[in-house]
């Protein structure tokens, strides 16, 4: 049986249903894969509140991996049996699914296909953020909210796999426990903590080099006040809520600050980047920097997964199994 988890209007999870749908052909330049493993991220959950829009119905996921069922008449470099990953085009709460042949990565054997599925994403947001946003060198010092979530934890063992200082934020104790885990020199914990106090003691008075901020909400204010002159912050999300308003003086000219507001699937649409970004990805996958997948949901059960990711109550990545 061939399903598809259908996004029929913007709102909560029970927008989400589970329906049978036919296996399509590929065209002239796509191939068709069988998913055996599909990443949930907040970008599925931003698509489905309306904050970023999707036309309806539609299916959320833009990660998976799985193996390559048939392929179109133009595709060359990867085969019916390939076991292939991918990353950054929404489709993927399904068994099987249409993509354009570009976006196809070989697996190697050492790779699992569920940890290539549940790490696409979070790779190529982590290559964005360190090698585009601000280019990182060793030596440098990093604030990354919610260290102990999936893309926090790897952030911060990629950072210091180049040499660098990080700072993680947790909302407790526990998450405090696997930061430091994931290699966080320090660790700010608590939602009341004195943030901008703590970072500048720690920095000696001068601040980060970069922050990357994924919570939003009041929390990119006081980001600002961390980090050092022209050094740069990274606003990836909001996941405690909608950003304030910012005006131009909150960054300059006595600050000379740079506020990035990148996007992983435009970074992800270049099809130069997207290949090296993704060898860096497989190669970091082999190193155990973007480690296995915590969650496993099946897929009639990604409602589950994303209420789970939502309030959270997960550490590390989910990943959906057909």
């Amino acid at each position: 049986m061939n399903v598809k988890v259908e996004m029929e209007a913007v709102g909560g999870v029970d927008r989400l249903r589970v329906v049978e749908c036919p296996v399509q052909a590929p065209g002239e330049t796509e191939l068709r894969v069988r998913h055996q493993g599909i990443g949930v991220n907040f970008i599925d959950i931003y698509l489905r509140t309306g904050l970023y829009p999707l036309p309806l119905p539609g299916v959320l996921g833009v990660e998976g991996a799985g193996v390559v069922e048939a392929v179109g008449a133009a595709v060359e470099g990867v085969g019916v049996g390939d076991r292939i990953a991918y990353a950054g085009i929404p489709g993927g709460y399904a068994a099987t699914r249409l993509l354009p042949a570009w976006r196809a990565v070989r697996l190697p054997e050492a790779v699992e296909s569920e940890t290539a599925a549940a790490s696409f994403l979070r790779g190529l947001t982590i290559h964005m953020l360190l090698m585009r946003t601000f280019r990182v060198a060793r030596g440098d010092t990093l604030l990354v909210h919610a260290a102990a979530g999936g893309l926090g934890s790897s952030l911060t063992r990629w950072a210091k796999r180049l040499g660098c200082t990080v700072i993680g934020t947790a909302g407790s104790p526990e998450k405090a426990a696997l930061a430091r885990a994931a290699g966080a020199d320090h660790v700010i914990v608590g939602r009341d903590a004195d943030l901008v106090g703590e970072v500048q003691g720690l920095t000696g008075g001068r601040g980060v080099d970069h922050a990357v901020d994924g919570v939003g909400g009041a929390m990119l204010g006081k980001t600002l006040a961390c980090v050092r002159r022209f050094g740069t912050i990274a606003s990836m999300g909001q996941a405690a809520g909608a950003i304030p308003a910012l005006s131009v003086e909150d960054l300059g000219p006595v600050r000379s600050l740079t506020l990035a507001r990148p996007s992983v699937m435009a970074y992800a649409a270049e099809p130069d980047t997207y290949r090296a970004a993704t060898a860096a990805v497989i190669e970091a996958i082999g190193e155990g920097v973007l480690p296995r997948p915590k969650h496993r949901y099946r897929l009639s059960e990604a409602a589950a997964a994303q209420h789970a990711l939502e309030s959270g109550e997960t550490t590390g990545s989910l990943v959906l199994v057909p």
